[in-house]
């Protein structure tokens, strides 16, 4: 039982970082590449809608797992892949198909939860300053001056800020698009690989019938 517990805390982990960089990543474009003012109350449906969605990709995984075992059992050839699951795997799938289970309750009791919903977005608020901050710390690095120091400090002063969002938050959003591309393209070959393995067993099981 202490394993599944761990399990389960594990991927609840996994699962609120996700959904924090998604509540980030819009914290981004609200506040800051839109001029918006952030305001923690508008957020908390971004956070709710976010771990529903982490919930049903568990949900999902753990429908795959539990067909994955009823395939798997009563099957004693040799496997011809990793995804290509015999009877000997039934309690380790069973075991999976629970841990995912359990995370997705976990993740649908937190949306209803305000004090969890608000820690989130709160994290997720903490985590775009950060993004920004590292930002304008490595611009100021190279261009910084004190005002005594530039006659032209308070003319030029809107064009540096203007120039700071232009460049350093076009420059942080290119990079987070590239990251959901990463992020897509990793659940396509997931999705890929499981099918590849479905088909692989619809086949053994035709084979089997045929003999």
């Amino acid at each position: 039982m202490g394993r599944t517990a761990d399990a389960i805390g594990e991927g609840v982990a996994i699962a609120t970082a996700a959904a924090k960089l998604t509540v980030k990543n819009q914290i981004l474009v609200g506040t800051i590449a839109r001029g918006g003012v952030f305001e923690l109350e508008r957020y908390l449906g971004v956070a709710r809608d976010a771990l529903l969605a982490m919930a049903e990709e568990s949900d999902a995984a753990a429908d795959l797992l539990t067909r994955l075992r009823k395939r798997a059992k009563g099957r004693h050839s040799d496997p011809h892949g990793t995804h290509d699951y015999r009877d000997r795997d039934v309690r380790n799938l069973r075991r999976r198909a629970k841990q995912s289970a359990g995370v997705a309750d976990r993740l649908r009791k937190m949306t209803e939860e305000p004090d969890a919903l608000r820690e989130l977005v709160e994290d997720a608020r903490v985590a775009a300053w950060g993004d920004v901050r590292g930002n304008l710390d490595r611009r100021l690095r190279v261009e910084g001056m004190r005002p005594d120091q530039d006659p032209d400090y308070e003319r030029m002063r809107d064009a540096r800020m203007q120039a700071l969002k232009l460049v350093d938050l076009q420059a942080l959003s290119s990079e987070q698009r590239a990251r959901r591309k990463r992020e897509k393209a990793a659940e396509k070959a997931a999705e890929k690989e499981s099918a590849r393995s479905e088909r692989s067993a619809r086949r053994e099981m035709r084979h089997a019938g045929d003999a």
